[in-house]
């Protein structure tokens, strides 16, 4: 890895250029990754939610991932039409449905997980092994600021998008 700073006006000596690109290829890789099993990243947020702690509501999840819920209510009837996910009335609170993985979706987010996490590592391969998890570590350290902008995006893939 060389460690060579850019020339004054590279746009590669800004961090938000280096975020967003680095963002763009690993978004490239696990999108690629969890294409072949039938899913978007924006579901596969989903499938990790509810591997967490299901059962969920349509507007927990929709908080949780920060997914607007009318959004939510579009991604939720995407799984259920794959047969992942099952929507019922939640038995305390009837007004809202409870999102449950069904048996192909446990297994389907155990094969996305699986898939991501090649990704990820193919991604993280050219720094080794203790630099990729300090690079990771240091990240988490930065979005952990409690007085940081909240993205309200964690464990989603946001919409693709050209600002730096």
């Amino acid at each position: 890895m060389s460690s060579a700073r850019p020339a004054a006006g590279d746009p590669s000596e800004l961090l938000t250029y280096l975020l967003k690109h680095a963002h763009r290829r690993l978004l490239a890789l696990a999108d690629a990754a969890i294409e072949p099993l039938g899913l978007e990243g924006r579901e596969f947020g989903v499938l990790r939610a509810l591997a967490a702690r299901e059962p969920l509501s349509q507007q927990a999840l929709a908080g949780d991932l920060g997914v607007d819920p009318t959004t939510m209510v579009a991604v939720i009837d995407a799984l259920e039409d794959k047969g992942i996910v099952t929507r019922r009335p939640d038995p305390a609170d009837r007004r809202r449905n409870a999102i449950e993985l069904t048996e192909a979706g446990r297994a389907t987010n155990r094969d996305a997980e699986a898939a991501y996490r090649a990704a990820e590592a193919e991604f993280l391969a050219p720094l080794g092994g203790a630099e990729a998890a300090a690079f990771s570590a240091s990240l988490r350290a930065v979005l952990a600021i409690p007085d940081g902008p909240d993205t309200g995006d964690a464990g989603v893939a946001p919409a693709r998008t050209d600002a730096g």
